[in-house]
């Protein structure tokens, strides 16, 4: 009954652990999860506000596929303001989600046999999109000695023939790294001279603790013209809930071809979730940001201490996001097994290593209060300790 091309997806299993454990929570059980990538902040009142305003002055009906032109005009301003990169109206659109940003990314360039170079640790949901269309992940490992980042080196090897794409994730879900100025710029000079496009996902950008974050297209004419880059605010701002992402590409003909996939599947996203949105790019919410931005980087700083405290354990401090990749590899290669134990026995719920194409690490998200960081932590030691014994 089923097509052979919805068989090779697989569920994403950072939504499969926070879901079981969810259902555990919901049967009475005592489970603390740090499984899911949602920051634990409510949605600021003013993106609230205009929402509310939204819906009594009747903004219920459809709108233009690629979003209200207040909208795109705010995500083109947001561009040039933050990231100084210049985008015309026409070279942007509005998807559900930056999730949606990508599949529609990723149909509309991607032939049979492209192959779409992937580092990793990756986020879940890149190699099943490129596959579900018919490309091929290249993977280019990275660990804890190269910070979880790609070298030109490494970049130049990967290249053949059949490149169509290089994703980089900057700050990155699930290490929380950062790419500088500098190492963007070596990774551009390999890759001029080629048509291999840049599909720069930023979603974490708010969310930076140390460093400067720069953007992928702003470092060269060159990269700009290559680079494809992905936004939102589910992360910044807390809106993932209202599912809103954009992209923006110097190619227009690249923007028409996903608006007219678009315009053909989910049309236009949530028209109460546009309006609300400008809020969260014109600086209204910048207060927020920054709350939640200290606070996370409080939560952060507290919980790498003390998984670097426990014997077996170790993790680098993450310069952006709000994850921690921790090495488990004096405890265990087998990280699935080490997370499904670990949530059978402690009632904590992390993310296995491997469904980011890392054995020996697990992802843990410090989108929760500290008393909740520091009682799960407790119980991760407690369980290390019971697995060395």
């Amino acid at each position: 009954m089923l097509s052979n091309r919805i068989n090779t997806l697989s569920e994403s299993i950072t939504i499969a652990v926070s879901t079981l454990a969810q259902e555990l929570k919901a049967q009475g059980k005592d489970i603390l999860s740090f499984s899911a990538g949602e920051p634990d902040f409510d949605t600021p009142q003013v993106i609230k506000d205009k929402a509310i305003e939204a819906i009594n002055a009747g903004a219920t009906k459809y709108t233009a596929v690629d979003g209200i032109p207040e909208l795109k005009k705010a995500i083109v301003e947001k561009l040039k303001r933050d990231n100084g990169l210049e985008y015309a109206m026409d070279q942007v659109i509005v998807n559900n989600g930056a999730k949606h940003s990508l599949f529609n990314l990723f149909q509309a360039t991607i032939n049979e046999g492209d192959e779409v170079i992937i580092p990793s640790p990756y986020w879940v949901t890149y190699p099943e999109l490129v596959h579900y269309c018919g490309g091929k992940s290249v993977i280019i490992d990275t660990d804890d000695s190269s910070g979880f980042k790609i070298t030109p080196e490494q970049l130049k090897n990967a290249i053949t023939p059949k490149t169509k794409m290089l994703i980089l994730t900057s700050p990155s879900n699930p290490t929380g790294a950062i790419y500088s100025r500098s190492e963007l710029e070596a990774l551009g000079k390999v890759l001029e001279g080629t048509d291999i496009l840049v599909a720069s996902d930023e979603m974490y950008e708010k969310l930076t603790y140390e460093g400067e974050f720069v953007s992928t297209a702003s470092i060269s004419e060159d990269m700009f013209k290559r680079t494809i880059t992905i936004n939102g605010l589910s992360k910044s701002v807390a809106m993932t809930g209202w599912r809103f992402g954009y992209m923006a590409s110097y190619h227009t003909e690249l923007i028409k071809a996903t608006k007219k996939l678009q315009s053909q599947s989910t049309s236009n996203i949530n028209s109460i979730t546009q309006v609300a949105a400008i809020a969260g790019l014109d600086g209204s919410a910048d207060a927020d940001i920054e709350m939640m931005r200290k606070q996370f980087k409080e939560r952060r700083d507290e919980a790498v201490k003390l998984f670097n405290d426990i014997d077996g354990l170790s993790v680098l401090k993450p310069d952006g996001a709000f994850y921690l990749f921790v090495n488990i590899k004096e405890v265990s290669n087998d990280s699935l097994t080490f997370a499904q134990e670990l949530l059978s026995s402690k009632g904590v719920a992390v993310v296995p290593g491997v469904g980011f194409g890392s054995e020996g690490y697990f992802r843990f998200s410090f989108a929760s209060s500290i008393e909740n960081i520091r009682e799960g932590i407790a119980r991760i030691a407690e369980f290390v300790k019971e697995q060395k014994a």
